[in-house]
């Protein structure tokens, strides 16, 4: 991370979505966009890096992607990759009533399909909220009109009640009671789960997990009854990876926490030098459910 995009200024209007840790309270920011302050009185340093992190004294998230895995995943998703991801992400975002002004990206990793939606709403603002250190510090440069946050998506979100037109969970953990919460009327939540045949081809070779066939099913009672389905679509397409890529692939998922990297690269060796990869997605829409 550049220091130039730790001197970016902080989009105000995402800012104005934020509140306190602690108590509550909206935030603002300090001269200079240097951390954030709420009118109690509890404030909160910018990092070098550019983001800021909102969690109340004492409080440890559960551990979020390593560096190494961070890393992984922005190489694989600069490389457009998984660009037909973020783009039926995007469609899906748009498919519903007016564009949306405010996103809010939950485990929002390096920023990468935040940053995508944004570039389809030129008038949007957007925060993207993870556990992961690492992370934050990559999507702190990720768009200029997005603010990265540090926080525990499974506790209460740093935000105000209301606050936000769309939420967006990709490949993360989602907290129904919460989203429910921040989302303002006529808010809706936008979910992209791998489906049963995502990366079918490397499941056996490389040794990765299986997508859990009870997916659905999990994800309806995470976010029920405090939310309700409200449409559904999917992206479905086939890659040609390298061998590099492909080790990127594992290695910024939840494989990784599986696999050494030694068993990995010998596994990704016995590969031709190209592999077809499917990648194959659901994406469901949710509304509050009051």
């Amino acid at each position: 991370m550049t220091a130039a995009h730790a001197r970016r200024p902080w989009p105000a209007r995402a800012v104005d979505l934020l509140a306190c840790p602690v108590c509550g309270g909206p935030l603002a920011a300090l001269p200079g966009d240097t951390g954030l302050r709420c009118s109690g009185g509890h404030a909160y340093d910018r990092a070098r890096q550019g983001h800021v992190t909102l969690l109340p004294p004492g409080h440890v998230p559960p551990s979020g992607d390593s560096a190494a895995m961070v890393a992984d995943r922005a190489a694989f998703l600069s490389a457009g990759h998984y660009r037909g991801v973020t783009r039926a992400l995007a469609d899906a975002v748009l498919a519903d009533g007016p564009p949306p002004g405010t996103l809010l990206d939950l485990g929002g990793g390096t920023g990468q399909h935040l940053a995508g939606v944004l570039d389809r709403l030129p008038d949007a603002v957007g925060v993207g909220l993870d556990s992961s250190r690492y992370a934050a510090r990559r999507a702190a440069g990720a768009h200029p009109r997005a603010l990265a946050v540090v926080a525990d998506t499974w506790a209460r979100l740093p935000l105000r009640d209301a606050a936000v037109d769309r939420v967006l969970v990709v490949f993360a953990p989602r907290n129904g009671p919460e989203t429910a919460r921040v989302l303002a009327p006529g808010g809706r939540l936008v979910v992209v789960t791998p489906a049963a045949d995502h990366l079918a081809e490397l499941i056996g070779p490389l040794g990765l997990l299986q997508v859990d066939p009870d997916k659905a099913r999990r994800l309806t009672a995470a976010l029920e009854p405090s939310l309700r389905p409200a449409g559904r679509s999917g992206h479905r397409e086939r890659l040609e990876l390298d061998r590099a890529a492909l080790t990127t692939l594992v290695g910024m998922g939840p494989h990784a926490r599986h696999l050494s990297p030694e068993r990995l690269a010998a596994a990704v060796d016995r590969l031709p030098e190209r592999t077809a990869v499917t990648v194959s997605v659901d994406v469901s829409t949710w509304a509050p459910a009051a």
